[in-house]
């Protein structure tokens, strides 16, 4: 049975999703950002036991069909913002088009009717928060940053970091107690 998570974002939250499942003596074989693969059929009881245990963590069960699309766009967004070691070369709409099947025109529309913002903007939103996460960890220069979130440059790449933060990247280098936003407040 595949079962569909709201707000399951983080490799934290696949970790509590496996945990819960666990101790509700349910099987799975696949835990990924916002999908979950059981081997039983869930109860009534069960399925409403599940919903009530995940909202104590932010986390919701998902019917609703464009609810379920729309998680899937953010999924899959995360997943290739911060999950991807390979510097992302690809062009994001044509990407998520073919990876759910349907016209970006539509996805665009129906995420932005949805979360009140565009995919374009979440995306910079989750570069800027890997741009982050990357300069505290000190472990790339500026342009390896850049090159491997797609900036055209390291200008292109300060310029939206301005934008979005209010900071230059050389300035909140330089502020490394500066907080991450959770990925799941994005």
């Amino acid at each position: 049975m595949k079962l569909l998570i709201k707000n399951m974002v983080s490799l934290r939250c696949k970790m509590i999703v496996k945990s819960e499942l666990t101790n509700m003596g349910l099987h799975f074989t696949v835990v990924e950002l916002g999908e979950v693969e059981i081997l039983e059929d869930l109860s009534n009881q069960q399925y409403q036991q599940l919903q009530s245990v995940l909202q104590t963590y932010g986390l919701e069960l998902m019917e609703d069909k464009k609810s379920i699309l729309i998680e899937k766009i953010k999924n899959i967004i995360v997943e290739m913002v911060h999950y991807n070691e390979i510097p992302i070369k690809v062009n994001f709409s044509d990407y998520l088009s073919s990876k759910l099947n349907y016209e970006y025109n539509y996805l665009s529309n129906l995420f932005s009717e949805f979360k009140g913002t565009t995919i374009e903007q979440f995306i910079i939103a989750h570069k800027i928060e890997r741009a982050k996460e990357l300069m505290i960890y000190d472990k790339l220069t500026l342009t390896q940053i850049a090159n491997q979130l797609d900036y055209s440059s390291v200008s292109h790449l300060s310029r939206q970091f301005k934008k979005v933060t209010g900071l230059t990247p050389s300035f909140f280098k330089q502020m490394k107690d500066k907080r991450l936003k959770a990925r799941e407040d994005l």
